[in-house]
């Protein structure tokens, strides 16, 4: 056995996510096949070469333009010889993916904890109904293409099949904290970052359980977020969510457990929505640090010295003291990208749970039962913090580029008018009026919202302490950066464009406050944008979200649940 095994009986100490008025992740991710971009030799109307998923050029190559985003400015922990590409010129494990997952309840299993540092333990709880099974740990990164690196494997080990779930409680939380705990794991000498251990049941089947190895520092560095309360949200694991019961949208959950495996592949959410962008995070040469969102909860210096935070594909449920993290950053210069739509929605708060503090997100949806756990705009917009905010679901649209001079698409060849069919949906952000000033609108997608005409934005904008925020505007952001891969019209053109888009933040981000270098060239004027702040019309009309929340879900429970990830 490897060194990071302990056994069963090992002794460890256990420690230990506002729902959308929608199902919007859900549908998508439905449509959303997990699996990198065919390799092509070129984008067409791009200048860069694609040769992966990633598809940017070399960590702060010379191809990126002079004095541009992707020029070496680096940090001062600068990208040549930092962990991050040293740890990417290591080989990957292209077969890190699920080869067959097997019946429903074939193998499955959660970690006592969302996060670790290096070299601590986390405990797995797995099920299985065959009768030995192994886990492998593989790290996510970009890795010449491969997309993982295997770290760690056990030795083979006795199967058990654990007992049914429960559900507890007035809030009707699932839980398997009641199952017997299986293996402790060591991650010493496991390097920072996403992980994906790989529950392989000698009958075949097998499953994922995510962990994230955090950072105990993000001084110097671009911090991923793993948005762990959103994954948990959308968890339909023992049939009920926060969207959905047995009986639909009333009998759904007001409060979820992490005490229970992920549904369907095991991080569905992570892969559809996350992972991609990961990959080209690592590829951008970049020093990256890796918490979670529970970590913005519980510690208020985590970001303290970062030179900016990436919030990924969908990260809707955020509590007070996430905010707060995140804003107090800001406010010192740590910028901010947010690489999906419909951030900082719903409220949530969190409890314990018999494995550990903070491993329940409770949101109720309702501020007459609970106002701590309504949605953010209610008293405070998340415009303030995300500039574009929520303001369609399903949207199916093409992406339309306003300001093509714009530093973020520098090397993308794209003119006013460029568009890129699919790229909006199926969830996008709109700028309204009392956004964070100088807002600057990098696209005007026209979109169909359910036969109602709005339009989607992408946006930067840069605050009083010099740092900036990017918000992408359109869920579909990260899922394009597999090019057709994506599917839903998005083309390898449009995989291009939006890696190297976010390869520009991401390298700009890295140098500390933006806006020294990139300032935001505010054009709300030129837009109608630049009045005061009133109630949006759509806005308005979802006050009344437990309507339009039921319709959704309803609808939802008459679907497939999710493509196989």
């Amino acid at each position: 056995m490897s060194r990071g095994w302990r056994g069963p009986g090992a002794v460890m100490l256990v420690r230990m996510f506002r729902a959308s008025t929608h199902l919007a992740v859900t549908l998508v991710t439905a449509a959303l096949l997990a699996g990198c971009a065919v390799a092509a030799d070129r984008a067409p109307g791009l200048s860069t070469p694609v040769p992966s998923p990633s598809g940017q050029p070399a960590p702060w190559s010379s191809s990126a333009p002079p004095g541009g985003a992707g020029a070496p400015g680096a940090p001062s922990a600068g990208a040549r010889g930092n962990a991050t590409t040293a740890e990417n010129a290591r080989p990957g494990d292209p077969l890190w993916r699920l080869a067959r997952r097997g019946a429903e309840h074939e193998i499955e299993g959660f970690a006592d904890r969302a996060s670790v540092l290096p070299g601590e333990s986390f405990r797995l709880y797995v099920s299985t109904t065959a009768g030995r099974y192994t886990v492998r740990a593989f790290r996510v990164g970009w890795y010449g293409g491969a997309g993982a690196r295997q770290v760690w494997v056990s030795g083979e080990l006795p199967g058990r099949r654990q007992a049914p779930f429960r559900v507890a409680g007035r809030a009707r939380t699932v839980t398997a904290a009641h199952w017997r705990p299986g293996p402790a794991v060591d991650t010493a000498g496991w390097p920072e970052g996403s992980y994906l251990l790989r529950l392989e049941a000698s009958s075949g089947g097998s499953r994922y359980v995510p962990i994230t190895v955090r950072s105990a520092s993000t001084l110097g560095r671009l911090v991923v977020v793993n948005a762990v309360t959103t994954w948990q949200a959308y968890n339909l694991w023992g049939g009920r969510s926060l969207y959905l019961g047995p009986g639909g949208f009333e009998d759904r959950s007001h409060a979820v457990s992490f005490d229970r495996p992920y549904d369907t592949s095991g991080a569905r959410i992570f892969l559809d929505l996350e992972r991609d962008a990961i990959e080209v995070a690592e590829h951008s040469g970049v020093p990256l640090a890796y918490i979670t969102n529970l970590e913005l909860e519980r510690d208020p210096h985590i970001l303290d010295g970062a030179r900016g935070l990436v919030s990924l594909g969908h990260d809707e449920y955020w509590s007070a003291r996430m905010r707060r993290t995140v804003e107090a950053a800001r406010d010192h210069g740590t910028n901010i990208a947010f690489l999906g739509a419909n951030a900082v929605y719903w409220r949530i708060r969190f409890a314990a749970t018999p494995l550990g503090r903070d491993r329940l997100v409770v949101c109720h949806k309702d501020g007459t039962v609970d106002p701590t756990t309504d949605r953010w705009r209610e008293s405070e917009p998340e415009k303030t913090l995300t500039g574009p905010m929520y303001t369609c679901f399903p949207a199916e649209a093409a992406y339309v580029v306003h300001r093509p001079r714009s530093w973020i698409f520098e090397g993308t060849e794209v003119r006013r008018g460029t568009t890129f069919p699919g790229l909006a949906g199926v969830e996008t952000d709109e700028v309204l009026p009392g956004v964070p000033r100088p807002m600057e609108v990098l696209s005007v997608s026209p979109v169909d919202c359910a036969g109602r005409a709005t339009i989607a934005h992408s946006a930067y904008y840069t605050a009083p302490s010099g740092a900036g925020v990017f918000s992408s505007g359109t869920m579909r952001w990260v899922c394009a950066m597999r090019g057709s891969r994506c599917g839903h019209g998005v083309t390898d053109r449009a995989g291009a464009f939006v890696r190297r888009a976010t390869t520009n933040v991401l390298r700009a981000f890295a140098a500390g406050p933006a806006a020294r270098r990139h300032p935001a060239h505010d054009n709300l004027a030129s837009l109608g944008l630049a009045g005061p702040f009133k109630a949006h019309r759509h806005d308005r009309r979802h006050r009344r979200h437990y309507t339009h929340e039921r319709a959704r879900s309803t609808a939802f429970s008459q679907r497939a649940y999710a493509a196989p990830s």
